[in-house]
């Protein structure tokens, strides 16, 4: 995967702030502030780009699409980095639920415990990987 790229977007006003396409990967967003449209943009590319990676497709060059515009839209780049929002997104947290037997729970507790990374350290010794998140 590339490391850095810039796709442009079209930004449209709505009652409630901007509607952004963005041609080059067929998909849409939108933000109350023309910043916040712009984030939301680099927020969709980014996950869709990765998505594609870990698929074994490959991005789309910017400027395959021709967007369609009218007058009062907004046309601009949205630059990103591809490696550097992986490490963003591959290492953040999310919330799993499980559930143990009260008493087990109890004695865990008294014991300090904590949770979080014991169920890290048992997936990664399952999975036969060493890599695992500090929080």
């Amino acid at each position: 995967m590339k490391q850095k790229m810039a796709y442009p977007i079209v930004l449209k006003r709505t009652d409630d702030g901007y509607y952004v396409s963005i041609p080059d990967f067929d998909t849409g967003t939108q933000g109350e502030t023309i910043a916040d449209a712009m984030e939301m943009a680099r927020d969709a590319i980014g996950l869709i780009g990765i998505d594609m990676e870990d698929e074994g497709k490959e991005l789309p060059e910017p400027n395959t699409i021709s967007p369609e515009i009218v007058p009062g839209d907004i046309v601009t780049l949205v630059d990103v980095d591809f490696l550097e929002y992986r490490k963003k997104v591959d290492n953040k947290a999310v919330k799993k639920n499980c559930t143990i037997p009260y008493w087990m729970s109890v004695e865990a507790d008294k014991a300090g415990i904590n949770y979080s990374r014991l169920l890290q350290e048992a997936i990664s010794n399952v999975l036969g990987i060493e890599r695992i998140t500090k929080h």
